[in-house]
């Protein structure tokens, strides 16, 4: 298996109607190496695992896995942790970056990159309010996690083998413990955590630019969201002080 897709969904219902899963299955089918794509429902409530599993009838190389509701990290985890692919891609279902993107990071695994991670530029279309959130963050993670990185929260991110089966048993086992103490989450570093802790870990991380689109599928609590984003990179900090990875 070359490459595995991982696409996490809660309540995506509008989405898979707009043919989302039809324009990944579309790009994928042309290539010729062999692929899987995994969704993993996070628990939801609005019909949507009901049109995956339609779809999946008649796609053998789509899959679904459902979870309970947890929150996209405990989703995106589940998914690559499952997937049996070289590679592993997660994207998100609204497709604002196109599947099609990752014709732009997979020559960098070739060049010895463990890890590539897609880099939005400018976020057209965007609420200028993201936009300020987003530039307030990078400064924040830069000074207090030395993280070099333009963009860590683009949903676009491609990892191989050994990365996946290093990071992220150890996050898997974090996150499952902070669910039973606090339930759901939906947490703004959770990027952050992935990329402090492979370059903890050693391995080589590419930041490639990607085309991406705002389509309107906006989830974020700006106050709430700016808020745990602050509180969850000094955790981060605080715990590699702890040597707690």
């Amino acid at each position: 298996m070359k490459l595995s897709v991982v696409i996490p969904a809660y309540n995506e219902k509008e989405n898979l109607k707009k043919g989302v899963l039809e324009e990944v299955d579309k790009y994928l089918s042309k290539q010729k190496s062999s692929y899987e794509v995994i969704i993993v429902d996070d628990g939801s409530s609005d019909g949507s695992i009901e049109i995956v599993e339609s779809f999946i009838k008649l796609h053998k190389q789509f899959r679904i896995i459902k979870n309970n509701h947890g929150g996209k990290a405990i989703a995106v985890m589940t998914g690559l942790l499952e997937s049996k692919g070289e590679i592993g891609l997660f994207t998100d279902m609204d497709q604002a970056t196109p599947i099609s993107e990752y014709e732009k990071l997979a020559p960098y695994f070739n060049e010895g990159f463990d890890i590539a991670i897609g880099s939005r530029q400018g976020r057209a279309g965007a609420p200028a309010i993201r936009k300020l959130m987003a530039f307030g963050f990078s400064i924040l993670r830069t000074i207090v996690l030395g993280l070099p990185f333009r963009d860590t929260q683009c949903g676009f991110k491609a990892f191989n083998r050994k990365s996946i089966e290093t990071v992220f048993p150890i996050l898997k086992e974090r996150w499952k413990k902070h669910l039973k103490e606090k339930g759901a989450a939906v947490n703004a570093a959770f990027d952050v955590e992935v990329l402090f802790l492979a370059r903890k870990q050693g391995f080589k991380i590419k930041e490639v630019k990607i085309s991406w689109h705002h389509v309107g599928t906006e989830r974020v609590q700006v106050l709430k969201d700016s808020i745990d984003a602050v509180i969850d990179v000094f955790k981060i900090r605080l715990n590699d002080m702890l040597n707690t990875y």
